[in-house]
């Protein structure tokens, strides 16, 4: 469980950790296949996933950012769900695939934290350390920047601030130390603020659906197909959850025709396995 030390933090978590929670969907009636959508010898999410028939991925990609999620690494075919620990996440009827990326081994990366890695994953590998930064759930900015220059974060109760401790360096090892703090002091709360609203009809590759506060939840749009001839869009989507879990994506427990994608005309409620969101929870960076 994830060590909030902030006092607002312990009120706030960044997802529901109650296994009986209302928004959650126990899905053992989940039979949907994706046989005729999936490439099985491809290890890269853009070559896993097919497209239904008419539909295209979008070639239009407004940011490198969404380029960076289609290209993702997976593990093989059929992999299984593992937590930090080594263990089976206990739902293995959620997913259809398993992004091959650290998790880390304490219970830290959940749902909003996994959003996080993506989006600071993208920068790292990118070399652009400036752009990797994030609010607390107190308001505090954390930035891999000033981690990166040696700062350290010094906590009395709610206050949160800069000490110099350390050497100068951006090492894996270093930037995975940044990450986990952000992932104990920030969460759903805190990256819901960072987002701006949009509507569903403009989705994207590296949009969120989140709730945020407790119960809370985040998943992440890895990639966005459309029908150019009807106007439909459909996208994929990824997660983490609690306890801290290997990022994956989900099946379409709504409609197995299509599944793992899911249509953006969906209405005002989205259903994913482990979650509901409504329309107007699409953020994007």
């Amino acid at each position: 469980m994830k060590l909030l030390h902030l006092l607002l933090s312990l009120c706030l978590m960044a997802c529901n950790r109650q296994e009986n929670a209302t928004n959650e969907h126990k899905i053992s009636f989940f039979s949907s296949k994706t046989t005729t959508l999936l490439n099985p010898d491809s290890n890269t999410l853009d070559g896993r996933f097919l497209t239904p028939k008419g539909f295209k991925k979008v070639s239009n990609i407004e940011n490198n950012f969404g380029q960076f999620l289609r290209n993702l690494p997976l593990m093989q075919n059929d992999s299984k769900v593992h937590l930090y620990n080594g263990d089976l996440k206990g739902n293995q009827n959620a997913h259809c695939a398993v992004i091959k990326m650290p998790v880390g081994n304490k219970d830290l990366q959940q749902c909003a934290d996994a959003v996080m890695r993506l989006r600071a994953e993208y920068f790292y590998q990118n070399g652009n350390y400036d752009k990797i930064q994030f609010h607390f759930t107190n308001g505090f900015l954390c930035s891999f920047s000033k981690w990166a220059d040696g700062y350290r974060i010094s906590v009395n109760g709610n206050n949160v601030n800069w000490i110099k401790t350390q050497n100068v360096s951006t090492s894996r090892n270093n930037f995975e130390s940044y990450l986990e703090t952000v992932f104990s002091y920030a969460g759903t709360l805190s990256l819901e603020k960072e987002l701006n609203e949009k509507k569903t009809i403009n989705i994207k590759p590296g949009d969120v659906f989140i709730k945020g506060g407790s119960p809370g939840h985040a998943v992440i749009v890895v990639d966005v197909a459309k029908n150019e001839k009807t106007g439909e869009t459909l996208f994929l989507l990824a997660q983490s959850y609690m306890p801290a879990q290997e990022i994956h994506l989900l099946k379409n427990p709504n409609d197995g025709g299509i599944s793992p994608w899911y249509s953006a005309d969906f209405g005002n409620v989205l259903i994913t396995p482990e979650y509901t969101f409504t329309a107007n929870q699409l953020k994007e960076f």
